[in-house]
């Protein structure tokens, strides 16, 4: 508890941390409350107004159908970064399964599931994801579980080696010799051991999440209008017209990816250099 503690004040502490976590709380409200401080409706399509300029009525300008771009670019928001921590759940709970059991047995399973990771490594993510979402859709929930499902062979690397030298600790042996089976060894004390390196894989995690999600929703394989998404509202820059002439259709999003990503950033790395001060230069 102590040494928790400790580890929470040093964060605290850190300045990295403290920028992007006020960043993140920014945008989260943004995103959640944003839409509220208008009256405008997230899918309500006027041509007459559309392509105009940010006002006092439009903070941010309508788009190509007259649609408000602040309302959609909060509920867009909403939509990425559920993408984003749903995808990364997904990897985890697949990535921390099969490292744990390829570092805790060794031997031919290690031996086949590290091929198995190997292989699934070597294939290109894009292609694959562009390939999966147009054989069973391209919607919200299926770009989690594409995004999900190809993510997590970085985590499960990371697990299997924190698993090989954990299993040599002294509190598994101790475990061992009570009765405790493997599965229960596991569960029960290499996992809860191996958290804040999940922690720190998990914040950076959910930043390639949503990049990816980005990109699969401009390229038109991810998000699919008119539910908004930050990647979908960049895709309007493909029109050479809006991209020079109409600005504020695209930059607000970009710019949300940017920060989202840069604070997400910030705290990863400051966890890790409160979890591990060796890594601080």
């Amino acid at each position: 508890m102590i040494n928790s503690n400790k580890r929470i004040f040093k964060l605290l502490k850190n300045k990295k941390a403290m920028i992007g976590c006020a960043i993140l709380i920014f945008i989260m409200l943004l995103s959640l409350i944003g839409s509220i401080v208008t009256c405008h409706e997230r899918d309500l399509i006027n041509t007459a107004i559309a392509n105009s300029k940010p006002s006092f009525e439009h903070i941010l300008g309508t788009d190509d159908l007259g649609r408000d771009v602040f309302v959609r670019l909060s509920y867009g928001g909403r939509v990425s970064l559920a993408v984003g921590i749903g995808a990364t759940a997904i990897s985890l709970i697949i990535g921390v399964t099969f490292g744990a059991i390829a570092g805790y047995y060794g031997g031919a399973i290690d031996h086949i599931i590290m091929i198995f990771i190997d292989i699934f490594m070597c294939l290109p993510f894009l292609v694959i994801a562009i390939i999966l979402a147009d054989l069973i859709g391209a919607s919200v929930w299926n770009s989690v579980f594409i995004i999900g499902c190809l993510g997590w062979t970085t985590i499960a690397r990371i697990v299997r080696g924190q698993v090989m030298a954990l299993k040599q600790r002294q509190f598994v042996e101790a475990a061992k010799c009570v009765g405790m089976n493997s599965m229960e060894i596991i569960i029960k004390h290499i996992i809860p051991n191996s958290i804040p390196t999940i922690i720190v894989y998990a914040t950076l995690g959910i930043a390639g999440a949503i990049l990816a999600e980005a990109g699969l929703s401009y390229l038109g394989m991810g998000v699919k209008q008119p539910i908004p998404s930050w990647g979908n509202m960049l895709s309007t820059a493909r029109n050479m017209k809006s991209l020079m002439r109409y600005w504020w259709e695209w930059a607000p999003a970009g710019i949300m990816i940017f920060l989202t990503i840069l604070s997400i950033n910030f705290i990863g790395d400051a966890i890790r250099e409160v979890l591990n001060p060796k890594v601080k230069e």
